[in-house]
């Protein structure tokens, strides 16, 4: 099963941003799911599934947002390190 969600905008907003409707929209869409992965309230496969791509190229894209793919701690880091 699939849910449906709707957001209002005013219909100018894309055009202030020099997009067509669909680029707005999409851009909406991936900012929605990359927020979320970055607050890690999904996984990057759920974030994937989200805007309809596979995981590999969504992770590739994070970059576009300024969002890094692997974001652990130091003291995450020195955990994988010693169990390394």
């Amino acid at each position: 099963m699939t849910s449906m969600l709707t957001i209002p905008y005013p219909e100018n907003f894309p055009d202030a941003l020099g997009e067509t409707k669909h680029e707005f929209e999409e851009e909406a869409k991936w900012s929605m799911a990359v927020k979320l992965f970055e607050r890690r309230r999904l996984s990057s496969g759920m974030a994937a599934t989200l805007v309809g791509v596979d995981r590999v190229t969504f992770l590739l894209r994070l970059q576009e947002f300024g969002v890094a793919m692997i974001d652990l701690s130091e003291d995450e880091i020195l955990s994988d390190l010693a169990n390394a």
